[in-house]
């Protein structure tokens, strides 16, 4: 009996053992040399490992499922090949099945599992991961230690990852360079910088990755510039590509030529000059430098080393600086140009005016992209084609992309479809696309053109719910809008909300307050900027010019003019020529202004004889407004507002004669000046009233009212209270005593009872905007505000 269950056991151990060494057969890893496969599974390995760095991963599955026998590499190699490519679903699925065949992982595997699980924000697979490699003391090991900061980084959270870089420093010194890596990612520049002191070891890679970080930061150029100088200075550690790329960069960014310029002699000194990388930054940075020629000389110099990457950004560099027939060349030497090429002509020959050679190469495409779309929507727009923008924007609407919906926005508004404009952006939140920054830039364009206050409030409420509201593009676009219309205070809290202000949303500001006359306040602000180191550009001198012009700071205006190109590099253009003319010619130096004109360097146009002129019709300067009315009867076929101008003057000195002959000389020409008009926004609509209106639907009942009894009284009430009015007062209203009298009759006759009415029945105004150089639309405001303050 003994001996029969001595049997029984030892057959079924033997069976059971069979059966076990069957199962595992396929996945062990302990091979012996007399085993028949032992000899092809290296070169097997090898062969997987080239089809998936080359990312032929169907390829490199089928050899790794045709494996009689596999090594752990077998394993490790084909779930790195997975993750490499972004396959991180099936990498760790792989993994699994690994470990249910009672493959054993080593740290190989663990760590290309840890950086997957990074890489693809997988925390639960990742702390599974992490329970195993605690589980066979793997995290000791530099690789897997390693793996896990990274993944400690991607997933955790910097806090967590503190907790392991502080347990596993002392015997990984790798770690302190993922550490500083995970500062600069959660963007923590001061910690970056503590911990860049601390390292017991300063390498290329550390010193790139602190460049780096301050590089991508608003504020951070001129830090990155001081770390890449001290590392030269102090270090012995040499730049690599990455670092040099990264700097040129910044040299772009920050327009300094001339150190862009060193950094090319390390470039060529390190013989990285023909690299790829380097060769298409130094060709941006020295097309942003405006040095396009150089630029052309570093591709030619590249030779057939260029890539079709490095070529874009010549042509792109071209295409900005307008010089099409050079990127035209450039393109068409192409053996194989990609979208990006085809976007960059397509843009460049709408610029140039040949919008049909961008339609011919847009449909020349094989493969149209979602950016050649966008592209195409914006050409056509911009040539007033909208018709066909939209039909384009029809086929591409359905991918929800940002850049499709703001080009479409934009469209409607460099065409003057402001409405449209907003109702695509209804639209698009209603169907819950994703918005940017450039989406609240252009869309508070629409509210400023519009003249819509409260449609601007709303969306501004939309914005305080978004990352956008301290963004400096963002920001710059709201000031704009708030000067615009008028709410000074407003456009001031919007730019103090602005992160970093920048020369744009300076400048922004400054033309707000210039625009509504306050030339001391706008004056103040210049000198802010200056004392913050924001170097004033062509924009801002513009601004600051018109804000002497209407302070009547004459010399201050005049010493800012001269300082431009000797302080700040900025030649002088025909608008900053026109502002000094206006400035001289508002506070009656007539000659000067002559002169200036006379004297400059540029062209004279419309625009600069007709400020003279109005200056001239201020002053009752006859001799230089006749010389200047001829001046613009030869640049204008059709000189409405000089044959106008002249005509009043001539009234006023009692030259009925050449009146008559100017006015019939205007008949013969069919000129017609353009009424004045004013209006104002109630319940998010625009109401416009002009003379003689009769387009609102409810203008017979208008005209019909008893208003005028009710304008009348507070008209009276108005010349009994004048005393108490500043003697501006004729300014805002466009009349004197002589004036009210005899236009009274007329007020009744072009809408002021229109504007009126709407106010009275309908609640508080909105906002109200009138001409002030015509007495109805002065007297429309003043009437309007007199019945309804609000």
């Amino acid at each position: 009996m003994t001996l029969l269950l001595r049997f029984s056991i030892l057959g079924t151990w033997k069976r059971n053992r069979w059966k076990w060494k069957q199962r595992l057969r396929t996945f062990t890893t302990l091979l012996h040399s007399s085993q028949p496969h032992l000899p092809q599974i290296i070169p097997t390995n090898i062969s997987i490992a080239k089809l998936a760095n080359a990312g032929q991963l169907e390829q490199a599955r089928h050899l790794f499922d045709e494996m009689p026998l596999r090594t752990v590499s077998s394993w490790n190699t084909m779930i790195s090949g997975y993750s490499k490519w972004g396959y991180y679903t099936e990498a760790l699925a792989l993994a699994s099945f690994m470990h249910r065949s009672c493959v054993k992982l080593n740290e190989v595997s663990f760590s290309a599992l840890l950086s997957a699980c990074a890489r693809d924000g997988s925390l639960l697979h990742g702390k599974q991961v992490h329970s195993l490699v605690l589980k066979h003391g793997y995290e000791r090991f530099s690789l897997v230690g390693s793996s896990l900061l990274y993944f400690c980084v991607q997933c955790y959270g910097i806090e967590r990852a503190k907790v392991v870089f502080e347990e596993l420093r002392d015997e990984n010194g790798g770690l302190w360079t993922l550490m500083l890596v995970g500062y600069v990612q959660h963007d923590m520049m001061s910690d970056a910088i503590d911990m860049f002191e601390n390292m017991p070891a300063k390498d290329v890679v550390a010193w790139t990755t602190l460049i780096s970080g301050y590089a991508k930061r608003e504020d951070g150029c001129e830090k990155a510039l001081d770390l890449f100088l001290h590392m030269r200075r102090s270090s012995y550690v040499l730049p690599n590509e990455f670092t040099l790329d990264c700097v040129i960069r910044v040299c772009a960014r920050m327009r300094v030529l001339y150190l862009g310029k060193i950094v090319h002699g390390i470039c060529i000194k390190n013989g990285f000059d023909l690299d790829n990388s380097i060769g298409g930054a130094l060709i941006e940075f020295y097309c942003d430098c405006e040095a396009t020629d150089d630029a052309r000389k570093v591709y030619e110099s590249m030779g057939g080393e260029a890539c079709l990457n490095v070529a874009n950004s010549l042509i792109g560099g071209l295409v900005s600086a307008r010089r099409i027939e050079e990127a035209e060349g450039i393109f068409n030497e192409l053996r194989d140009a990609n979208s990006i090429s085809y976007n960059l002509m397509m843009k460049g020959y709408a610029m140039s005016g040949q919008v049909e050679k961008s339609k011919r190469l847009f449909k020349k495409m094989s493969s149209k992209s979602l950016t050649s779309l966008n592209t195409m929507i914006s050409i056509y727009s911009k040539n007033c084609d909208l018709d066909e923008a939209v039909k384009i924007f029809d086929k591409a609407k359905e991918e929800r992309n940002t850049v499709t919906w703001n080009s479409m926005i934009s469209g409607y508004i460099v065409n003057g479809q402001h409405k449209e404009a907003l109702k695509l952006y209804v639209t698009m939140r209603r169907l819950s696309v994703d918005y940017s920054r450039s989406t609240f830039s252009v869309i508070f364009r629409a509210c400023s053109c519009l003249g819509s206050f409260q449609q601007g409030q709303l969306l501004h409420a939309h914005l305080t719910k978004t990352p956008f509201q301290a963004n400096v593009y963002v920001g710059t676009a709201l000031v704009d809008f708030y000067s615009k219309c008028g709410h000074l205070a407003d456009a001031q809290r919007s730019f103090s909300s602005i992160f970093s202000p920048n020369v744009a949303a300076w400048t922004a500001l400054i033309n707000g307050y210039a625009y509504h006359g306050f030339g001391s306040e706008a004056i103040s602000l210049f000198q802010s900027m200056l004392a913050q180191g924001v170097i004033p550009n062509a924009a801002t001198f513009v601004g600051i010019l018109s804000a002497c012009s209407h302070a009547g700071l004459v010399g201050e205006g005049l010493r800012i003019f001269h300082s431009m190109e000797g302080s700040y590099r900025v030649t002088p253009t025909i608008e900053h020529y026109t502002c000094v003319v206006d400035l001289l010619g508002r506070s009656g130096h007539i000659k000067e202004a002559e002169e200036i004109i006379m004297q400059m360097p540029i062209k004279a146009d419309r625009v600069i004889w007709g400020a003279l002129l109005h200056a001239s019709w201020f002053w009752k300067d006859m001799e230089v407004g006749e010389k200047t009315a001829e001046k613009l009867f030869g640049l204008d076929p059709k000189p409405t507002s000089a044959c106008v101008i002249l005509s009043n003057m001539y009234a006023v000195i009692g030259r009925w004669g050449h009146k008559t002959k100017l006015r019939k000389r205007m008949q013969s020409l069919e000129l017609r000046k353009d009424p004045g008009c004013s209006w104002i926004e109630l319940n998010n609509n625009i109401y416009l009233f002009s003379v003689e209106d009769k387009t609102h639907p409810c203008s017979d009942a208008i005209y019909a009212t008893r208003i005028k009894s009710v304008s009348r009284e507070l008209f009276q009430q108005s010349l009994e209270e004048k005393r108490k009015v500043k003697r501006d007062e004729a300014k805002i209203m466009g009349y004197c005593d002589r004036a009210h009298k005899e236009c009274w009759k007329q007020v009744f006759d072009f809408g002021v009872e229109d504007s009126t009415l709407v106010a009275v029945s309908s609640g508080p105004i909105g906002q109200i905007h009138g001409l002030n150089s015509l007495p109805n639309s002065g007297l429309f405001g003043y009437i309007t505000l007199l019945v309804n303050p609000k």
